[in-house]
């Protein structure tokens, strides 16, 4: 099922998600009562922003399958626009490494694939718990140009090699760490734990820090991806990468 949906085309596979994720919506009251706290507590509370989140929640599902099944090339040509990296490759050019901090914020599974054209990228990543879907995950990210590391001791020693051979890293700064590995922090008015690991690597001498988010266009026309200087770049304080994900 996974690789006859990788087939879809992207605004078919959009669709279908949009299509069941208002089915889980209507018959999921827990996940119903979660996104609409998420969204009030985020201050929207119109019906608006309530169907473009769980539109946009049913897109991401949907179109995941394509991410890791389908050749690098097939979907690099979805990427219609990137903007900003010529920072980065200034950055490259200074010999400095890079750091790039990928929220969980649109496709994010697509971003690696601006770096990995032209760069070596080791990205940080949580294995997961079924074996099966596992391998699926591994074998769809991992490519020539990029490695993954996983969310341990032995995966930071990775990333920090990489960026003293002036490499690039990837890092999702919203995952939630382990416990001991994070801080509590205030968020929308909450506390929340939030990983110190995106603070250290964003404030090291030796490399540069951007944040990268990947927009959808609208009916499946592809995805637009930004590039922006992350807060803490070159050893400055860094504000908080996670709260700096939503700025």
């Amino acid at each position: 099922m996974m690789r006859l949906l990788a087939r879809l085309p992207l605004p078919v596979a959009h669709a279908l998600g949009v299509a069941v994720a208002w089915v889980v919506y209507a018959f999921a009251p827990k996940w119903r009562a979660r996104i609409r706290a998420n969204l009030e507590q985020a201050g929207y509370r119109d019906a608006r922003h309530l169907r473009a989140a769980v539109a946009e929640a049913g897109k991401m599902v949907f179109e995941a399958p394509k991410m890791w099944l389908r050749p690098p090339g097939e979907l690099r040509a979805l990427i219609r626009r990137t903007e900003g990296m010529e920072a980065v490759q200034a950055a490259r050019a200074a010999g400095r490494g890079i750091v790039f901090f990928t929220p969980h914020y649109g496709c994010f599974e697509i971003t690696p694939l601006i770096a990995s054209a032209d760069m070596t990228l080791t990205a940080l990543y949580r294995p997961h718990k079924k074996e099966r879907l596992q391998r699926m995950i591994v074998e769809g990210r991992e490519s020539k140009n990029i490695a993954l590391a996983p969310a341990s001791t032995a995966g930071v020693r990775m990333l920090l090699a990489a960026l003293k051979r002036r490499e690039a890293i990837g890092i999702l700064p919203d995952q939630v760490p382990a416990k001991g590995e994070g801080e509590w922090v205030e968020f929308f008015g909450r506390p929340a734990y939030t990983m110190t690991l995106a603070g250290k690597f964003a404030a090291r001498e030796d490399s540069a820090a951007f944040l990268v988010m990947c927009e959808r266009l609208a009916r499946g026309a592809g995805y637009r991806i930004r590039v922006l200087p992350a807060h803490g770049g070159g050893g400055a304080p860094c504000a908080g990468c996670c709260s700096a994900s939503y700025d």
